[in-house]
Formats: C-alpha cells, structure tokens, sequence
C-alpha cells in the first residue's frame, strides 16, 4: 500500500475528518488533502506524531519500505513486535522483547544467545547448532557492534 491508502485508511478507522486529523497534527485541512491525493507525504516530524496518534510505526505509514529486523535479537519486526519508548513512541531499532521501558532486557551477548538457544532448539535444530548460530550472526547487529567498541 502507498503512504496515501495508509493515512486515508487510518484516518477511517478512526472515525476522523481531514479536518479533525489535521488539528491533531498541526497541519491544515488541505495538507491532509494532499497526503490522500498523494501530491505530498508528511514531514519527518508529522509522520511522528501520526505515527503516535494511529499507534503504526512510520515504517507502516510510509508502506513498509524497510524490512525491520531487531537489532539486538534479529527478530523480524512488525507494528505489533516493535519496541516503545517510555513517551509511547515506536523505536523501530528493537522488538519490545530486548527493550522495554527505556532499558535493554539482555545485559550481555551471552545471555540473550541462552535465551534464544533455550527457546528455539529442538529435535531438528540441536542446541550446539543453535548456539553456533547465534553466536557467528548476533554480533553484525547494530546493538552488539555498539557494545564491543
């Protein structure tokens, strides 16, 4: 879906008119006429509080043209998986299950990998198979990059 469909959509299900939706945001009635027209997109900072007011990531609002992933975990992610911060905003680096609240759940590389391990082996995949894997792909995540300088 385009940026268009998705404000127009939205904008439905929450019973709005343009001109309710553009009070919310800041912006007049013919702004948000020309979102559904598709002769604009919002601003960086619209798209925030849309994002906020709708609860979808601006990922979602701009049609998903990112393949998110968390990046701590690895886990694929989607409007119900990503993070928030404490202010109710989406952080679309990380799956609400490695951060929360503001905090990182996982204190160390090591741990999350048991985590992970604990959860995932099975008959098909063994724990050392497991733990090989995440230990060879955790680390070219952004999150653990950050943590070894």
């Amino acid at each position: 879906m385009k940026t268009k469909e998705i404000i127009f959509e939205l904008r439905m299900k929450n019973e709005l008119s343009q001109d309710e939706l553009a009070e919310k945001v800041c912006v007049t009635r013919q702004a948000v006429s020309r979102w559904e027209t598709g002769e604009t997109i919002p601003n960086t900072e619209t798209l925030k509080l849309l994002s906020k007011l709708f609860d979808v990531s601006i990922n979602t609002l701009l049609g998903s043209p990112r393949r998110l992933i968390c990046q701590c975990c690895g886990m694929p992610l989607d409007d119900s998986s990503i993070s928030k911060e404490t202010d109710g905003t989406f952080n679309e680096e990380y799956c609400k299950w490695c951060y929360s609240d503001g905090k990182f759940i996982y204190t160390s590389l090591e741990e999350l990998v048991e985590f992970l391990v604990g959860h995932t082996s099975n008959e098909d995949w063994p724990p050392e198979q497991a733990r090989a894997y995440y230990e060879e792909q955790l680390p070219k995540l952004n999150y653990w990059k950050q943590q070894g300088k």
